[in-house]
């Protein structure tokens, strides 16, 4: 059973940065494209960010492109969203999401596992 565990949320000014962290564990991790989705309150979840099994292709909203970075670490089984000029819109619950099938895939119903979100809050 894959589990995910996001960290590097909290409060921060319009026009900050934060980098958020997933650690991934019970399968090999280079197996699974990885992606970022939000969650503000009253919304559905909506897609940030997305990279293939090795960085090598990565996709973005278009409201976080030129913003937002997805990376990740194959050797640490980590991924991470770094986010700067951060916007109040930013403000949500952030998910890390693992997936085997669907390639870069923007969407929820692709992706298998879940981590408990970390909360991103930015003020204006």
């Amino acid at each position: 059973q894959v589990q995910l565990g996001e960290s590097g949320g909290g409060l921060v000014q319009a026009g900050g940065s934060l980098r958020l962290s997933c650690a991934v564990s019970g399968d090999t991790f280079s197996r699974y494209n990885m992606a970022w989705f939000r969650q503000a309150p009253g919304k559905e979840r909506e897609f940030v960010a997305v990279s293939n099994w090795n960085g090598g292709s990565t996709s973005y909203a278009d409201s976080v492109k030129g913003r937002f970075g997805i990376s990740r670490d194959n050797a640490k089984n980590m991924v991470y969203l770094e986010m700067n000029n951060l916007k109040a819109e930013d403000t949500a619950a952030y998910y890390c999401a693992a997936d085997r099938t669907f390639g870069t895939s923007q969407y929820v119903r692709d992706y298998d596992y879940w981590g408990q979100g970390t909360q991103v809050t930015v003020s204006s």
